[in-house]
């Protein structure tokens, strides 16, 4: 399934949903922090989002819907990370410059992420794959 693309304001009702598991409409407007969008704009971008099969209806009580996403979170998050990447042309150095000259990437932020690489590289190594990098 070819997953759609997601506005900023869908992302953040998915996040909503996400940390919620399921939620009316009114439930996920309050989720916002101040100020909110109006009811009426969660509501309409709600709706959409189940055209798009982005999120579903599981329930009705009394005169509310409730929702719940259809899409994984790290999925979601993948696709999204792969949009921004393609900004920078499909690398990542760029967009780590990027986010250092912005003050958004710390040393601390370098050495988790090299801990990870190193982890993984590991991981690879013992199920037999060849990273890259090795060839």
């Amino acid at each position: 399934m070819v997953q759609p693309r997601l506005s900023k304001l869908e992302l953040q009702i998915l996040e909503a949903l996400w940390a919620n598991g399921k939620a009316s409409i009114r439930e996920i407007q309050e989720s916002f922090p101040e100020p909110r969008p109006a009811y009426t704009t969660i509501q309409t971008t709600v709706y959409r989002m189940e055209g798009k099969n982005v999120v579903r209806r599981v329930r009705k009580i009394s005169n509310a819907h409730i929702f719940e996403p259809v899409l994984a979170r790290e999925v979601t998050r993948h696709r999204v990370l792969d949009e921004i990447l393609s900004l920078f042309g499909g690398r990542a150095q760029p967009m780590m410059a990027q986010l250092a000259e912005a003050g958004k990437l710390t040393l601390d932020d370098v050495r988790e992420l090299e801990t990870t690489l190193k982890k993984l590289e590991s991981e690879r190594k013992r199920k037999g794959r060849v990273s890259p990098n090795d060839r």
